[in-house]
C-alpha cells in the first residue's frame, strides 16, 4: 500500500472536522443573533464540505474514504462543541434560589459588575430568596464559585440569553437594545 491510500482518507477526516466544527460555530452564532459573523464562518464551512464531498465521489467504490467523511463528522460536532465552550460566547442568567443570607454574594456580585435583582418568595420548604442575574457566558466558572462560597445550599438553574432591551445591565453595550427595537417599530399606534 503506498501513502496516498491513506493520505486522502486523512484529509478528508481533518477537513470535515474543520468544517463540522464551523458548521456548529456558525448554529451558535446564528441563535447567539452575530449576524455578521454567521455567514462569513457559514462560507469557509460549505466551501470545505463541496470539496471533501467531491473528493468522496471521485473515489465512490472506496469505503475507507465513507468511514474518514463519517468519522469526520462525529468528530467535527464533539470539537466544536469543545471549541463553544472555551469561547463562552453571549450573555446567560442565572436564577439563584436559597433559604440562606444573600448579602456577601450580592456585594460579589456587584463588585463584578453583574446586575442583581432580588425578589422575597416562597418555596416548597419556607421563605426564599430568588436572586436574577445577567451576566456574560465567560463569567459563569467564578460566579458559581462565588455561589459556592457564599451560599453552598443553592439551588441553581442558568439558561442562555439571545438579546437584552437595555443597558442597565453592566457590560452589556446598549446597541443590542436594536434586537427589539425592530419590533417596536413595527407596532401599531392608537
Amino acid at each position: 500500500m503506498d501513502t496516498m491510500f491513506w493520505l486522502l482518507p486523512i484529509l478528508i477526516f481533518l477537513a470535515r472536522v474543520v468544517d463540522v466544527s464551523l458548521g456548529t460555530m456558525r448554529i451558535i452564532f446564528v441563535s447567539k443573533n452575530l449576524k455578521k459573523l454567521a455567514p462569513i464562518v457559514g462560507f469557509f464551512e460549505v466551501f470545505i464540505w463541496i470539496n471533501v464531498i467531491g473528493q468522496v465521489m471521485q473515489n465512490v467504490n472506496s469505503i475507507i474514504h465513507y468511514i474518514a467523511y463519517a468519522a469526520g463528522f462525529a468528530a467535527g460536532n464533539y470539537v466544536g462543541i469543545v471549541i463553544e465552550e472555551r469561547l463562552a460566547v453571549g450573555h446567560v442568567i442565572a436564577r439563584i434560589i436559597t433559604k440562606e443570607k444573600t448579602d456577601d454574594l450580592i456585594k460579589f456580585l456587584r463588585r463584578e459588575k453583574c446586575g442583581v435583582t432580588v425578589v422575597d418568595a416562597h418555596g416548597k420548604k419556607g421563605d426564599v430568596k430568588i436572586l436574577f442575574t445577567v451576566i456574560k457566558r465567560k463569567k459563569l466558572d467564578s460566579i458559581f464559585e462565588a455561589i459556592d462560597k457564599y451560599t453552598p445550599d443553592s439551588f441553581v438553574s442558568v439558561e442562555d440569553v439571545k438579546s437584552v432591551s437595555d443597558e442597565g445591565f453592566v457590560g452589556i453595550p446598549l446597541k443590542k437594545k436594536r434586537f427589539l427595537g425592530t419590533f417596536r417599530a413595527l407596532r401599531k399606534g392608537k
